[in-house]
């Protein structure tokens, strides 16, 4: 079992960077494929990007992919999401989850196959 702690969310203007990292107890993070999702008032919890387990492989969702970066450091358990060029639409509680399992070069855009979940970070981008 894993617990994950999202931490770097607050309220930003539209336009800036903000980084989001996760950090997971216990010593096996590097079995875990890793994931961000989002959720926003009266919206289902979407997809916003995946990491496999050895870094090598990410995945983004169309509406962040060129603005949003994904990374991980297998020996401090943690995984980043670096949000550049943040737009009001970005506003939502951002969510990392964890999915056991996983081969070594995959990652998943599907929050079904996610089997832990931190407690989610809020990001409010204003205009």
């Amino acid at each position: 079992q894993v617990q994950l702690i999202e931490s770097g969310g607050g309220l930003v203007q539209a336009g800036v960077s903000l980084r989001l990292s996760c950090v997971a107890s216990g010593r096996t993070f590097s079995r875990y494929g890793m994931g961000w999702f989002r959720q926003a008032p009266g919206k289902e919890r979407e997809f916003v990007g995946a990491i496999s387990r050895n870094g090598d492989t990410t995945r983004y969702a169309d509406s962040v992919k060129g603005r949003f970066t994904m990374s991980r450091d297998n020996a401090a358990n943690t995984v980043y999401l670096q949000m550049n060029s943040l737009k009001p639409e970005d506003t939502a509680v951002y969510y990392c989850a964890a999915r056991s399992f996983a081969t070594y070069w995959s990652a998943s855009t599907s929050k079904d196959e996610y089997d832990y979940w931190g407690q989610g970070t809020q990001v409010t981008v204003s205009s």
